[in-house]
């Protein structure tokens, strides 16, 4: 028997007292995490559910969610974590493609009505049999006629549930990808995927007695859910939640939690750094011992910022949804390499291969293929596209890396986002990387747009710094003295900000969409 729910009963019967989760004024003890998911098992049996039906679940970091997390999982079904921020026809839509049988979404807020549109596709969704309303008071009536909420039906559940035993090789969630082409497809990962990779990053990441982590992460995201919330209640930390990111409000938390463990994207490193000095306490500096990036490319000047500013070296690593997340690190006790993602984690390997298959020749850019503890079964319900990504337990990732004499890994780019510039190949990453060290540069992000002789053309979207009287030709003219004819951008857009998923990642497809 494996089920991942162990990586929290666990350290509840080790330590039942130790604070758990925190939200505001809310701090649940391990004991009661464990009691309140317990109570999601029983309603869940109690509802009909069996083991290896999928229940969906949409909520923002609130100590709601891993104890609904846990407790569909205690029940022997399927977690289908969904984005907080779908509209109704994609919440029906996830609903249908995964074959969900019950669905838990919080209400949301005025800005974010998340249980209206969760009510609406529920109802449009065949074979999704029980709705429950997540309120933020439980004994508050439910805002939505009709829709039952969580806090009604778990009255009166018991809070002893002995966990639904599960084997290694069953699925224990499915997350679903972005959906860059096509659908979202949803990677299904099993227990054994989740748990080993949970345990190989509180054995990277050292552990110590009380750590405390500000999740802000959202746990619906993979990141998260392994690195954070799965990692960090196997190791017994206190799990500090913040909804939505704010610098300021991070920076507070730090300073009064006492935060030891950040995780977060390159913009939210960004945001720590634009936030104002004067919030940058000495009390922050010495209490975080551990800081680490994934989900996106971390630029090395906002690496090397941080460690000036914050006293701490960011250790960055990669991974996919379909990979649990985690495929490899820069080791703490090793060399870190800013730029890199650094070597892979125990138990997991990585190659660089083309188009067939094949390994590239040593020194040459290839695609990331990934083979270990941590691969996906596939995706729910499509073999062909199964089929695409998986050989012989190898998968390949989209991302194009090179790979140095150490063994250290750099990612030049998804291979999605090359440009092709006049039949020359043009890597996004690396224009970024330069117009960052411009001194009135504050974020960019760079795409490819259609031109009609060179087919595409570099374009720019740039943050300056506040007060900067940096124009579009200065800027062209600075990056025509620092890159290859073909590479630096021709166009260069100002903006004040840049459109971002909700796990803080910039979205270059709205950019090209608009370009």
């Amino acid at each position: 028997m494996l089920n991942l729910a162990l990586m929290l009963e666990g350290t509840a019967e080790r330590l039942p007292s130790r604070e758990a989760v925190v939200l505001g004024n809310t701090r649940l003890s391990y004991a009661q995490l464990n009691g309140a998911a317990n109570q999601v098992a029983n309603l869940l049996i109690e509802s009909g559910i069996r083991p290896g039906d999928r229940v969906a679940l949409s909520c923002p970091n609130l100590p709601y969610f891993p104890i609904v997390y846990y407790g569909i999982l205690k029940a022997g079904a399927v977690v289908v974590p969904l984005n907080v921020l779908l509209k109704a026809g994609e919440i029906a839509y996830h609903l249908q493609d995964s074959g969900a049988k019950a669905y838990f979404c919080f209400e949301g807020t005025p800005e974010l009505p998340m249980g209206t549109e969760g009510w609406q596709g529920f109802g449009g969704a065949d074979g999704c049999d029980h709705f429950f309303l997540i309120t933020a008071d439980p004994q508050a009536p439910s805002p939505i006629e009709g829709a039952r909420t969580l806090g009604s039906a778990l009255a009166g559940k018991a809070p002893r549930f002995e966990t639904v035993a599960t084997e290694a090789t069953d699925t224990a969630v499915i997350l679903y990808t972005s959906g860059t082409t096509g659908q979202p497809k949803g990677a299904e990962l099993t227990h054994a995927n989740m748990v080993m990779n949970a345990l190989a990053c509180w054995r990277l990441f050292g552990a110590v007695d009380e750590d405390v982590h500000l999740v802000t992460l959202p746990l619906f995201h993979s990141f998260g859910q392994t690195v954070q919330m799965n990692a960090g209640l196997y190791g017994g930390a206190r799990l500090i939640l913040l909804p939505r990111f704010d610098a300021a409000t991070a920076l507070a938390l730090m300073e009064r939690e006492r935060v030891t463990f950040f995780a977060g994207v390159p913009t939210m490193y960004w945001g720590l750094l634009n936030v104002g000095q004067e919030r940058i306490t000495p009390a922050i500096a010495a209490n975080l011992r551990m800081a680490i990036s994934g989900g996106a490319a971390l630029p090395v000047e906002i690496l090397e910022q941080v460690e000036k500013v914050y006293g701490v070296r960011i250790r960055e690593g990669y991974g996919l949804s379909e990979t649990s997340p985690v495929a490899s690190f820069n080791h703490p006790g090793r060399v870190t390499k800013p730029g890199s993602i650094g070597q892979p984690i125990w138990g997991v390997q990585l190659r660089l291969i083309d188009a067939e298959w094949n390994e590239v020749p040593e020194g040459e850019p290839g695609e990331i293929a990934i083979r270990g503890h941590n691969v996906m079964m596939g995706y729910h319900g499509r073999p062909d596209a199964t089929a695409e990504v998986l050989r012989d337990g190898w998968f390949r990732t989209g991302d194009v890396a090179r790979r140095d004499e150490d063994g250290y890994y750099f990612i030049v780019d998804r291979a999605k986002d090359m440009i092709v510039r006049g039949g020359f190949n043009v890597y996004p990453r690396e224009i970024e990387e330069v117009i960052l060290t411009h001194p009135d540069v504050s974020l960019v992000a760079v795409v490819g747009v259609r031109h009609e002789s060179h087919g595409e053309e570099v374009k720019a979207f740039v943050i300056r710094n506040p007060g900067s009287p940096l124009t579009e030709g200065e800027l062209v003219n600075w990056c025509k003295e620092r890159m290859a004819s073909y590479k630096y951008p021709r166009l260069v857009e100002f903006r004040d900000e840049l459109p971002m998923t909700s796990t803080g990642k910039i979205l270059k497809r709205s950019l090209r969409h608009e370009a």
